[in-house]
């Protein structure tokens, strides 16, 4: 049937809804019948989803009612309620004081499901002793999975097995070595030091934590993909990646303090809230980490010093050219090599600030006019020294997990259940009297020294295991220590750094945001001014 429409007011009559319903039951009654068959089954198609959503919603709760380890003890009240905060300034302070209070250096945290120790002996156990069974783990794989992926830092068996020996092969060359380090004193000499000079310059006060994480950032990026982001250059550019890293980082972390994992992995299946935002901060790193590696291929690697290329490099490996292999290698360089060496240099510059004489003993022990050598910084043993002691006090990655395998009994008679997270606190650690003596608050590198010549005793890694131990023992943690070197050295050398702000207070303690590595909250201000004894002009 057809309208020929000759007026508006016909018009308006056909486009109602009632009058058009009439017309249409008028010319055609099975239309009508098969219209009102679809909105019945739209209805019932609703009826049956919204059942569906209360059915998987009914079903999560009474998972969570099973699975969820219900405990009303003081401690797990305490974590819940967040109460910890009332007395102590990180939840780091809080698991070192009940460590402290523990006869065995070991407590449980029952709505974690969670053992956490500072006991060296059950570090030994864990890291080396036993070390089969306990891994990293499912679970701890799930829980930073979408960052780290495959990555060195979150597999375990063959995998972890292959790209360990990979790594230990590039990192322990001399020829990787010297090409790092003088990376390192290039961007030293030509971007940290005009930086900070520039500040002493105009009177400006500015955030030493995010000038050390540009200085890390361009430096690892440099080392290990041979790409110069810039981001110290003088006009403080920012980095999409860095950027979409710091997030992803902070919010993967925040999954492993949820009291049960049903929590994120709810928020990551209806894609809301910070799992949303984790998302989008993959998704851009991924980009981003696709980008360099296209751009590495692009400008050839077959004569490249840098780690990417030399993985990219390896004869007779099928795996090394996926690129999500690569990609997750990207990511676990920056993780590695970043965020650690730009932590512990920013909380060692809190400690300089408030022991003005601990900076003089460096700058006395570098020498005014001797060239920062390799060999040079390695003798260097008061400054290696006031290293161990800053990261004794304020290790850069501050707790680490396994999950046994099998159940297990610790050392220290600690009963362990199969497939439970056992962690061990080396921020805790280092607030041990039973391990560091009475003065373990105490900033006093002198500790690590002995003989006439005051020679560093490096330390047993179960008692300090701020770069792991063991079969799991840092791989770069020579080239780590070298770069803080040369970074503290050059700068105390030209440089007093007063800390402003709480953070410069004496008795103050930083307050740590929730991350993979150690971040303070809010940055580091401080005020930097030349050094009497230095001449040198940085432009």
């Amino acid at each position: 049937t057809f309208f020929l429409v000759v007026s508006p007011e016909p018009a308006r009559y056909l486009l109602s809804p009632l009058p058009f319903v009439r017309l249409v039951r008028a010319a055609n009654p099975r239309a009508m019948d098969a219209m009102e068959l679809s909105w019945g089954a739209r209805c019932a198609g609703l009826a049956f989803f919204v059942l569906s959503v209360l059915v998987v919603a009914l079903a999560a709760v009474l998972l969570l009612v099973r699975r969820w380890p219900w405990c009303s003890c003081h401690v797990c009240r305490t974590y819940l309620t967040g109460s910890w905060a009332k007395d102590f300034t990180n939840l780091g302070d809080w698991y070192a004081h009940l460590l402290r209070e523990s006869p065995t250096g070991t407590v449980h945290i029952h709505v974690l499901g969670c053992t956490v120790t500072a006991n060296p002996a059950n570090v030994e156990y864990m890291l080396k002793t036993n070390f089969e069974n306990f891994p990293k783990g499912k679970r701890f794989s799930a829980l930073l999975g979408d960052l780290l992926g495959g990555g060195i830092f979150n597999v375990d068996g063959d995998a972890w097995r292959h790209q360990r020996k990979m790594a230990s092969l590039e990192l322990g060359s001399v020829t990787v070595r010297s090409y790092a380090y003088k990376i390192v004193a290039h961007e030293v000499e030509t971007r940290l030091l005009p930086v900070l000079a520039d500040a002493a310059d105009k009177g400006k006060v500015v955030d030493l934590q995010d000038v050390f994480r540009r200085f890390a950032f361009d430096t690892i990026c440099k080392i290990s993909f041979g790409l110069d982001p810039g981001c110290l250059d003088l006009d403080m550019p920012m980095s999409d990646l860095a950027n979409a890293f710091d997030t992803a980082s902070r919010l993967s972390a925040m999954r492993g303090a949820a009291a049960s994992p049903l929590v994120w992995k709810m928020k990551r299946m209806l894609n809301i809230g910070s799992e949303r935002e984790l998302k989008k901060a993959i998704k851009l790193v991924d980009d981003l980490a696709s980008a360099m590696i296209l751009q590495r291929r692009k400008l050839g690697f077959e004569n490249s010093h840098d780690l990417l290329s030399r993985f990219m490099a390896s004869d007779g490996d099928v795996q090394a050219m996926d690129d999500k292999y690569l990609r997750d290698i990207v990511v676990s360089f920056l993780l590695a090599g970043r965020d650690t060496v730009a932590s512990a240099l920013t909380t060692l510059f809190i400690h300089l600030s408030k022991n003005p004489e601990v900076a003089a003993a460096i700058r006395a022990e570098a020498g005014g006019d001797k060239p920062s050598t390799y060999q040079h910084l390695k003798s260097l043993q008061y400054t290696h020294a006031v290293l161990y002691e800053n990261m004794r006090l304020f290790p850069p990655v501050q707790f680490d997990s396994k999950f046994s395998a099998a159940a297990d009994v610790l050392p220290d008679g600690t009963y362990v259940e199969g497939d439970s997270r056992v962690m061990y606190h080396p921020y805790a650690m280092g607030r041990m009297p039973s391990i560091w003596g009475a003065d373990h608050e105490a900033f006093r590198p002198d500790r690590w020294l002995t003989g006439p010549g005051g020679s560093f005793a490096p330390p047993s890694l179960y008692k300090y295991p701020v770069f792991q131990a063991g079969l799991r023992v840092c791989l770069g943690k020579e080239l780590a220590v070298t770069e803080m070197k040369a970074v503290s050295v050059a700068v105390v050398r030209a440089f007093d750094v007063e800390v402003v702000g709480e953070n410069g207070r004496s008795g103050w303690a930083p307050r740590f945001v929730a991350g993979l590595t150690a971040s303070i909250s809010g940055g580091l201000p401080v005020r930097i001014k030349r050094a009497s004894t230095s001449g040198a002009d940085f432009k």
